[in-house]
């Protein structure tokens, strides 16, 4: 997602990549970022630390690890300098610390920020409440084979709308894959996670029905509707009110559960 960021930047207008970061130890530190995403040379060296690239007039975009992020947001908080979250796989006590953060600047969290998943966040909500729990909910998510967290942060949104519109927490229903001998339980909100070759992401929201079935589709055709999207919240979350919003702020929608 890194050289997907540096190339859309450059294609950006009124957007220019003041700074570039990679791990500590990485062999691509020091060279230009530009080059190594295949961009051109743009004359930004990267560095394994974000503080340098922080301040007025800057919006960090962080795609990473949720340790990272912990640490990039606190350097956002530290300068009062936005920021766009796109990582997923948070546990509870990282999403306290970014929430807390945001206090102190302006935060977009989301756990996917192409325009068509947020569409598709409305759309699960409305028919979940329209089909009530006669529909058996399941979501299958499909990514690339290096994908560290599984079930997908977006999976995880689309089982938490359609758990919202039908009155019941993800916490307590959610079955992640199944094995062994047993019915399904009426209330269950099932989430399957595939893992293979360089699948950019794909979700599928099936409600069952007895006689019919009805399924809402997303493919991401590569990783530029992310990038794409990423930009457009660095756009809108500059100058905003220190606070946490989601992708659905930044794209006029209904809000979203982070």
């Amino acid at each position: 997602m890194g050289g997907v960021l540096v190339r859309l930047i450059r294609e950006t207008p009124g957007v220019t990549l003041a700074g570039a970061v990679d791990r500590p130890g990485s062999p691509r530190l020091g060279q230009d970022a530009g080059e190594v995403a295949g961009a051109g040379r743009l004359g930004v060296e990267i560095a394994d630390g974000i503080e340098p690239s922080a301040g007025e007039g800057r919006v960090i975009v962080d795609m990473t690890t949720p340790e990272a992020s912990v640490a990039h947001v606190k350097a956002a908080a530290k300068t009062a300098t936005p920021i766009v979250i796109g990582t997923t796989g948070f546990n509870a006590r990282q999403l306290r610390q970014i929430r807390a953060l945001a206090a102190r600047t302006a935060t977009v969290l989301a756990p996917n920020m192409s325009l068509g998943v947020n569409l598709l966040l409305g759309l699960v909500g409305q028919v979940a409440r329209s089909l009530g729990d006669a529909y058996d909910v399941e979501i299958v998510e499909a990514h690339h084979r290096f994908k560290k967290d599984a079930p997908s942060g977006t999976a995880l949104a689309l089982a938490r709308a359609a758990g919202d519109a039908l009155g019941r927490r993800l916490e307590r229903v959610g079955v992640e894959g199944r094995s062994g001998i047993g019915e399904r339980k009426k209330s269950d909100i099932g989430l399957l996670s595939v893992r293979a070759g360089d699948i950019a992401g794909e979700h599928t929201v099936m409600f069952g029905g007895i006689g019919e079935r009805i399924e809402l589709v997303h493919r991401a055709h590569s990783r530029e509707a992310f990038g794409r999207g990423a930009i457009r919240a660095a756009q809108w979350v500059a100058g905003k009110e220190n606070g946490l919003y989601g992708m659905q702020d930044v794209l006029g929608l209904a809000r979203e559960r982070v």
